[in-house]
């Protein structure tokens, strides 16, 4: 299935370069000569048969006065509930341990090539709860190891963990909303990038 989605997001590309190089009265000739591409690949992008990919995807979004972005973008589509619901998808730690990184992997994976956004806030939302859990669940063997050692102070680091996990899911909450709301982009805070765009 993924070689056909891959397939036709290259095709929904090469055809978006192709009606822009026609709207801007461009021949296939001019825009690789300007684009200081081969004749023969750009023809195999337009096609459909090779994706732009690096120095040819910029020169060519140079020369046609297009940002790259908008046109990766082309055969995405805007889904506000569905990033509401990505957002949401954290609150599967009530129910299941590590179930705010499993939910939003899943979605993540499976929508990303598909709804604008998604890619960047699902990389910065899955840094951010892997950051989480790893502090969350260390949390949790420490406390475990001073209560089973007696330590007194060990009640103390239990309503940190409490304190912790109210803040994930309120957040989680907070950002459904605002993007409910029109703000289509939340960040979370993030030290570390484990995952990378």
């Amino acid at each position: 299935m993924k070689p056909y989605l891959k397939r036709n997001s290259v095709e929904t590309i090469g055809s978006k370069i192709s009606e822009i190089r026609k709207q801007k009265g461009l021949s296939q000739e001019e825009l690789s000569d300007d684009a200081n591409i081969n004749l023969r690949t750009l023809q195999r992008i337009e096609k459909g048969i090779n994706q732009p990919r690096g120095n040819t995807l910029k020169n060519i979004c140079t020369v046609l006065e297009i940002n790259i972005e908008n046109l990766l973008d082309y055969n995405k589509k805007k889904d506000l509930k569905f990033l509401q619901y990505f957002h949401l998808s954290v609150l599967a730690c009530i129910f299941l341990p590590l179930g705010s990184i499993i939910l939003p992997m899943v979605l993540w994976l499976t929508k990303r090539d598909k709804i604008i956004d998604l890619n960047e806030q699902g990389v910065n939302l899955l840094n951010f709860q892997i950051l989480w859990n790893l502090i969350f669940y260390s949390s949790f063997i420490l406390w475990f190891f001073l209560k089973i050692n007696h330590w007194s102070n060990s009640n103390l680091l239990f309503y940190v963990m409490g304190v912790l996990y109210i803040i994930n899911i309120v957040y989680a909450i907070t950002a459904s909303i605002l993007i409910g709301k029109g703000k289509l982009k939340m960040y979370y805070f993030n030290i570390f990038q484990f995952i990378k765009m």
